[in-house]
């Protein structure tokens, strides 16, 4: 299996996961919130960057904070108090356990697995 932290999708496959334009990953790595591994001229993303990525847009898109805003707030607390993350959400969340004030005995659980939508006929 393929470890969270593996940096595996290329700027284009990462956009496409995503479903946004690459210039808007540039955009946040610009900004310093995301730092893909660089091997060349060549960015490559986790998983981790890309769950990081989704909760950013949330914050921008859902919750209207701009990217300015977004960095001098994470200076100050956890990304989850920004966003109001429930404790479920966070049980899967890379970032709340990868935190040194996280206590080590919360148990983490395994993602959600995706339903199938259903096709009327």
């Amino acid at each position: 299996m393929i470890s969270e932290d593996e940096a595996i999708f290329t700027i284009g496959m990462a956009a496409k996961i995503l479903g946004v334009h690459q210039r808007t990953l540039r955009n946040y790595e610009e900004s310093g919130l995301v730092r893909p591994k660089r091997k060349g001229k060549w960015r490559y993303y986790s998983m981790r960057d890309i769950k990081w990525i989704e909760c950013l847009r949330e914050m921008i898109h859902d919750h209207g904070i701009s990217i300015n805003a977004v960095k001098k707030l994470l200076s100050y607390t956890p990304c989850w108090n920004i966003i109001d993350c429930p404790f479920e959400k966070r049980q899967r969340c890379s970032a709340f356990f990868s935190n040194t004030m996280v206590p080590k005995k919360i148990r983490r659980l395994e993602p959600v697995p995706q339903r199938k939508k259903k096709v009327a006929f």
